[in-house]
């Protein structure tokens, strides 16, 4: 029920500003002044980063909520208190409620309805601490009206949103800094040396005490690791050594992140033990980012690689698996950078097969397949198919499939449709 409710602000678009989502917020009675954040900004990353910190934090014994975005199946995943989404029910119900306090002749965007829901119901709940996922930007974000987060972080920036954040690296750079607070501690991961140079201006302006860690390096399992965690891949930062449960080169620097900031945490008092660490860094899920899956007894890798910086981590992990030729099954949305993806990508020998992305502003499937046949000639074969199931069956045929793997990817909307319709829990 909640679906079609919150549907109905999608029409009013994407603004970005903080009068309209302060307005909710003063109806709802100001509930984010009620909640510790630890605020979560950038362009790739962040729900990684976020997925951390609540494991461990959980682990540890707080009660943690989790506001991510966009969801991959749901509406409810994207508001979870210790890993459980929001009751769909209980949504439902605070949008009725919200709505029937409603009197603002400017009508809020969906985003901001969404967050808005986040913050009452982390409130009601009790929560110890919030993690927030920035949803576009950070500076005028919805998630961005708290002036005292326990920790603001910005996990990676690249090029992307910049019709909306500014076309150079600097200019996105400042947007994404917006979510840094006077004397409140950052951490921020490894930026573009332009960009890298404005956050730390906006650092210096607000005197934030500052962490730049570095990626983690991979090291061997600890001797006394215990057997159920030996399989895992370990890693090394900030003097910490832990287990990294998600696969992908980009994960030493989302845990690295994630690492800095639980230790600004407890630098604050927060009781987070080395053992609540190793086993929240464990036991962290991430569905839908380089996450294996069965199509029918079928290996699938699934991830959503929808700018050129995931794209690049998509690839990465690829290489790093035989055999080295790939089937790709990719859609698009109309508003990506489809060129930097697909050269980022294909390489000589790998097929590829486009979809349209159902419900949403989906690229046109036959231009992509023309870029993409100017982009990298030697491709394999490149098609184009009507939906993403008969692409699915084409692309496991015995013919197509004893020499490559098959890679769906391009957009977090498009793997959401598979998880909804082939493995609807996620």
């Amino acid at each position: 029920m909640f679906a079609p409710l919150i549907d109905r602000y999608e029409r009013f678009g994407i603004h970005l500003g903080l009068e309209r989502i302060q307005h909710l917020l003063d109806l709802l009675g100001k509930p984010h002044l009620k909640v510790p954040v630890v605020h979560v900004a950038g362009t790739n990353g962040k729900g990684s980063v976020c997925a951390y910190i609540a494991s461990v934090l959980i682990t540890a014994g707080y009660r943690v909520g989790r506001y991510t975005s966009p969801h991959l199946v749901d509406w409810t995943e994207r508001i979870c208190i210790n890993h459980q989404p929001i009751d769909a029910a209980v949504l439902t119900q605070l949008l009725l409620n919200l709505e029937a306090l409603l009197t603002s002749t400017q009508p809020p965007t969906q985003f901001e309805v969404i967050t808005a829901l986040a913050w009452q119901y982390f409130a009601q709940q009790q929560v110890d601490v919030a993690v927030i996922e920035v949803g576009l930007g950070g500076r005028l974000d919805a998630t961005n009206v708290c002036d005292r987060p326990l920790v603001s972080v910005i996990t990676s920036l690249s090029r992307e949103h910049w019709q909306r954040l500014g076309p150079t690296l600097a200019d996105i750079a400042g947007e994404k800094a917006g979510v840094c607070k006077s004397q409140r501690p950052v951490v921020v991961g490894p930026l573009p040396p332009e960009a890298e140079a404005v956050v730390k201006t906006k650092i210096a302006q607000l005197n934030c005490p500052a962490q730049w860690p570095q990626p983690a390096r991979r090291i061997e399992a600890p001797l006394d690791a215990n057997s159920s965690l030996e399989a895992l891949s370990w890693a090394e930062a900030e003097g910490v050594t832990f287990p990294l449960s998600l696969p992908g080169d980009i994960q030493l620097t989302n845990a690295a992140v994630a690492i800095a900031t639980l230790k600004q945490l407890q630098l604050q008092g927060w009781q987070i033990s080395a053992e609540a660490i190793i086993q929240g860094m464990a036991n962290t899920r991430w569905p839908g980012r380089l996450q294996w899956v069965q199509w029918q007894q079928h290996p699938l890798l699934i991830d959503g690689a929808h700018n050129s910086a995931a794209a690049l981590g998509l690839r990465q992990y690829v290489d790093s698996l035989p055999p080295p030729q790939v089937h790709w099954l990719m859609g698009m949305l109309s508003t990506k950078d489809h060129h930097d993806i697909l050269k980022i990508l294909l390489q000589p020998g790998d097929a590829l097969s486009i979809v349209p992305v159902p419900g949403h502003s989906s690229a046109e499937p036959q231009t992509l397949a023309e870029l993409a046949k100017t982009i990298c000639p030697q491709l394999k074969r490149c098609q184009c198919f009507p939906d993403l199931e008969t692409a699915l069956e084409d692309a496991f045929k015995v013919e197509s499939s004893t020499s490559s793997m098959q890679v769906l990817c391009g957009s977090l909307y498009l793997v959401g449709q598979y998880l909804k319709t082939y493995a609807p829990t996620v």
